[in-house]
């Protein structure tokens, strides 16, 4: 029988772009169980079937557009038990303290908070003007290069498509913090240049230890995101 940690999971979100697949990747350095997972950190059973409740409501599953509505959103009642299956599919041990790592979870968080109401979240933060570079540099971020989008939300060209979409999602993260979500936000750019703070402060609130490799991780990918990378923000 699963014990009580398979309800209280952590939960890693933020915009596309800013960083959270490097933050999952070091909360699974700390110990955390992610199962079969892409190379974005995300749980492929757990990806499937949110892709499938996004196509049921009529949202892009990539998060892009069109974004859900959370204020009209069909809650499935049985979606603890569905993630619950998804997770029992992978090598889970019962003392693990498991994580699933998307954005699109926040703009579905009401779902997400019904079914894991002791979740913990990590909303994971970028500047704004990095986020719509970064977009506007990555080939499968494309949603708003589509002109009869760009006539649909009131803007003009696709920069201005993404600075919209940024703007839908921050509203999300004061919709999650004014309802009383647990949640913590984290900037990982501070560790850019080597404050580590709130990585480690995070850490302890999710009751993680901290591991000493990850200065040697981080320095990786810093060093392949100077040369022209994308992994870091990814």
């Amino acid at each position: 029988m699963l014990k009580n940690r398979l309800h209280t999971p952590i939960f890693i979100t933020g915009i596309e772009r800013s960083g959270s697949t490097m933050v999952a990747k070091i909360l699974g350095m700390c110990g955390t169980f992610v199962g079969p997972c892409s190379n974005m950190m995300e749980n492929l059973e757990m990806k499937q079937t949110v892709t499938e409740y996004y196509h049921q409501i009529h949202a892009d599953p990539r998060g892009q557009y069109p974004l859900p509505n959370t204020e009209e959103l069909l809650i499935p009642s049985d979606w603890k038990d569905r993630i619950e299956g998804d997770l029992k599919d992978g090598d889970w041990a019962e003392d693990q303290i498991w994580s699933f790592k998307s954005a699109t979870i926040a703009q579905t968080w009401p779902v997400w908070n019904y079914a894991f109401p002791n979740a913990k979240w990590i909303i994971v933060r970028r500047a704004t003007r990095d986020i719509l570079s970064s977009c506007l540099k990555t080939g499968f971020m494309d949603a708003y290069e589509d002109k009869g989008i760009q006539k649909a939300i009131g803007v003009e060209d696709e920069k201005a498509g993404w600075s919209w979409w940024v703007k839908q999602q921050e509203k999300l993260f004061v919709q999650m913090i004014e309802a009383g979500v647990n949640c913590k936000q984290i900037w990982p750019e501070r560790m850019i240049d080597g404050d580590y703070r709130q990585m480690y402060e995070t850490l302890q609130w999710v009751g993680l230890p901290w591991n000493n490799q990850i200065v040697g991780f981080l320095d990786s990918k810093l060093s392949k995101d100077k040369k022209g990378g994308s992994i870091l923000w990814q």
